[in-house]
């Protein structure tokens, strides 16, 4: 009988065990999400979302975890493919909220979906960082969104003036996909051209989204000899179709976008017909890298298959997540509002330069808070297969 009790007792204690085992090892779990577009012609948007996060993640988990409050925490990725569909992106991020426990997301990629995120992220207490450049995303009374990379209206200036002063442009057309975010693009590019005192022949002309044949958009704008043609918010699927139509049509001038691009699918679908192609970067140039970002692009090969320029800005999002929760302390990590506390004030050396430059939040100038991540902005050109750099610049604080 006291064989049995003893016994039984035993497997009782054992089973206690086993639960607090699993609750301990919870609590010492961070779980961050990350919700874009991972299939269709956007794909790579926020594929190089996951694969930066996973593979940041592994380096972090390797080492024991991430330090909060003397406490070690390993770092867990949940990645949720919202399609480029606002619905998807509603379900996604209640899944990530309340099936999941998640605070932190990173993504969406574009406007529509990040803006019906938004009820839900502020509901739910949860923070997103979106690629996406509505302001209406980062200005009050919105707070829980905070802008991953450079919006497309502090690059389009900089990357206008830099060829009206260098290559002595004078006219510029834009080309436009039908849809809100990159209308939104364009017609702030249009302003800045405005105050460049740019000729503007062309800025209605757009293309739907799935169009595969984009020679009758191109030719109507290129019969105006446009000295600078614009693609705006061309995504890198449809980026080489359109640099390729214009070529093929005649058009000697210079092209560019003011969204990330995908050196490989260029190369593959136009080649040397987009050698001058210039577009923003990763924020993560071969002569500004640290020796921490040569470790983390040797990871994200590994993770991903190979390098894509456009990871070296997607790789902020969980670098500075984690460390503003750091300074914020461990409550954090289930509160946001101690985080948004913590933003203001946050400043560390970013990691990825060789410089040491601070990596802090900025935004204020263009929102009226700090709700963007301070990452470089990196002009590069697009010359036999990959991108060179041009010039890298910043945000105003």
């Amino acid at each position: 009988m006291v064989g049995k009790k003893t016994g039984w007792w035993a497997t009782l204690m054992a089973a206690v065990f086993v639960m607090s085992l699993s609750i301990t090892l919870a609590e010492d779990v961070i779980r961050i999400g990350v919700l874009g577009v991972m299939s269709g012609p956007a794909a790579s948007w926020g594929l190089v979302n996951r694969y930066c996060a996973e593979a940041a993640a592994e380096m972090i988990n390797e080492k024991g975890g991430f330090e909060i409050g003397g406490k070690k925490y390993k770092i867990e990725i949940i990645s949720i493919d919202d399609r480029n569909d606002p619905k998807v992106c509603i379900t996604g991020a209640e899944r990530l909220i309340h099936e999941h426990g998640v605070r932190y997301i990173i993504g969406p990629n574009i406007d529509p979906t990040s803006m019906a995120i938004v009820p839900t992220i502020e509901q739910g207490g949860a923070i997103s960082i979106p690629y996406a450049f509505s302001k209406q995303l980062y200005s009050l009374p919105a707070k829980n969104s905070i802008l991953g990379m450079i919006a497309s209206y502090q690059a389009g200036p900089v990357i206008y003036k830099y060829l009206k002063d260098t290559k002595g442009i004078k006219s510029i057309a834009f080309v436009a996909r039908n849809d809100s975010e990159s209308l939104n693009q364009r017609d702030e590019g249009v302003l800045a051209a405005r105050r460049l005192d740019l000729g503007i022949v062309a800025q209605t002309d757009s293309y739907e989204v799935g169009t595969t044949d984009f020679f009758p958009v191109m030719a109507s704008v290129v019969q105006k000899n446009p000295d600078l043609l614009v693609i705006s918010g061309a995504a890198p699927a449809d980026t080489p179709l359109l640099i390729r139509a214009a070529r093929e049509l005649g058009f000697q001038g210079i092209i560019s976008t003011e969204t990330a691009q995908d050196a490989k699918v260029i190369s593959e679908f136009a080649g040397d017909l987009a050698n001058g192609f210039i577009s923003v970067g990763g924020a993560s140039t071969p002569e500004i890298r640290s020796a921490y970002m040569e470790e983390f692009i040797k990871r994200y090969e590994k993770v991903a298959g190979e390098w894509n320029d456009e990871a070296g800005t997607k790789v902020y999002a969980l670098e500075i997540i984690l460390n503003t929760i750091k300074e914020a302390g461990p409550a954090a990590i289930n509160d946001v509002t101690l985080f948004m506390k913590a933003m203001d004030t946050f400043s560390m050396p970013n990691p990825y330069l060789k410089d040491n430059r601070p990596l802090h939040y900025v935004g204020k100038s263009d929102f009226g808070q700090k709700r963007q991540i301070s990452v470089p902005m990196v002009v590069t050109e697009y010359r036999d297969g990959d991108f060179e750099t041009l010039f890298v610049g910043s945000v105003a604080d």
